[in-house]
């Protein structure tokens, strides 16, 4: 026992602090939240990360996470084959999949352009992406980045590249968010909405 705490408390709440946005405190709440459930919830909890590590993978087609290969969005006939999304990381699919509102397929970059991190094209799934657009005849790149210095460097890199190829290259608009106030939007969403501005049919 370390300053009052059983060792198996303390490691638990050590490996849930290595997780992102999890610092100590809540990492310790989520321990002494499972010490209070029955042990099949632990074992649950247990079985779930196991499985994630075997059984999870790489689509080979659009680099997103998958059971099988290639993935369920990749192997649906009904999706549209003229649009390719592309996103930064595997987690921005879920994001965009829960609107509904977009049909077509994916490309997973693998990060984002990053100079000060040292991370450039060439450590990004760009050289597949150029690939997948020679051979698969897709109509228009959507980039949905981040709308941030490596979010915006990443779309400008790719709307050089893929543009002279014959592919419609945009981007997600971006703004205010609905619901919101204008007064409590900062100046760099304000210019960003009043820019992607449209005309109101």
């Amino acid at each position: 026992m370390a300053n009052g705490v059983a060792g198996p408390v303390a490691a638990l709440i050590n490996e849930f602090s290595k997780l992102p946005t999890i610092g100590p405190k809540t990492a310790a709440r989520l321990v002494f939240h499972l010490l209070n459930k029955p042990r099949a919830d632990a074992e649950s909890l247990a079985d779930a990360i196991i499985a994630l590590k075997d059984r999870v993978r790489l689509c080979s087609s659009c680099f997103s996470i998958t059971e099988e290969d290639p993935c369920s969005i990749c192997s649906d006939p009904r999706r549209d084959a003229r649009m390719l999304c592309v996103v930064a990381e595997a987690k921005d699919i879920f994001a965009l999949e829960r609107t509904s509102a977009y049909n077509g397929r994916y490309h997973v970059l693998g990060g984002l352009i990053s100079p000060m991190d040292g991370i450039g094209p060439a450590q990004l799934r760009v050289k597949e992406l150029i690939e997948r657009i020679g051979s698969n005849g897709f109509e228009e790149l959507i980039v949905a980045t981040n709308p941030n210095a490596e979010g915006e460097a990443t779309a400008l890199y790719l709307s050089r590249l893929v543009g002279p190829l014959g592919v419609l290259v945009t981007r997600l608009a971006y703004g205010l968010p609905i619901g919101g106030d204008l007064d409590y939007a900062d100046e760099v969403t304000l210019a960003k909405a009043i820019e992607g501005r449209r005309i109101l049919a």
